[in-house]
């Protein structure tokens, strides 16, 4: 079984190469997904009220609220990280787990926090999808509908284009059309299932 795992900062076009990944047969792991599922948990749920006061409501949680105040500062996104990697990590070692039992073969696993929470030691290779930050602010502003000031925060939380170069030799530029996303995650996710 091989697991490639998919990072980048928010409004890049990481959805749309993990749909691509699924059309060629990769079983894929939604990391946001999997944090909105544990995100039910009444244990994690009292640890995010406790430090992000005013996030839950009649024990459900507001994610508007919760991003408002976990992405203001890169502190306070950090603590977020602190809180919700570990919990996220074990769900996902339990979905890698039921995949093995079934035979898959190979695994995308979608993480925006992927080097941050050590997932990236799980996996074979990893994907960065990376574009300029004002096509992302651009995406990111129809997607989410925020304020200015949100948007202004959302963009400061996020990791330079450097900390993926850094880390991946696999980068997707998405400052083009929607054809050219395509193609290079094609042939990436196709040379991935070839070694």
């Amino acid at each position: 079984m091989k697991i490639i795992g998919l990072t980048g900062p928010s409004g890049t076009g990481k959805t749309t190469v993990s749909d691509i990944a699924a059309n060629l047969g990769y079983a894929i792991i939604d990391c946001d997904k999997v944090a909105r599922e544990v995100a039910n948990d009444p244990e994690l749920l009292s640890t995010l009220e406790a430090e992000f006061k005013g996030v839950t409501e009649n024990g459900i949680l507001n994610r508007k609220a919760l991003a408002e105040k976990a992405f203001a500062t890169s502190k306070a996104t950090e603590k977020l990280n602190s809180i919700m990697l570990p919990v996220i990590a074990n769900a996902i070692d339990e979905k890698i787990k039921n995949f093995e039992k079934i035979g898959t073969e190979y695994i995308l696993l979608d993480a925006p926090t992927l080097f941050e929470s050590g997932e990236d030691k799980k996996c074979d290779a990893v994907i960065a999808v990376l574009a300029d930050i004002e096509i992302r602010a651009k995406r990111i502003k129809a997607r989410d509908n925020l304020t200015p000031a949100q948007l202004e925060s959302r963009l400061k939380a996020t990791k330079p284009d450097s900390f993926y170069k850094e880390r991946t030799k696999y980068i997707i530029c998405n400052n083009g059309n929607l054809f050219d996303l395509q193609s290079n995650a094609i042939n990436i996710l196709k040379k991935f299932k070839e070694m």
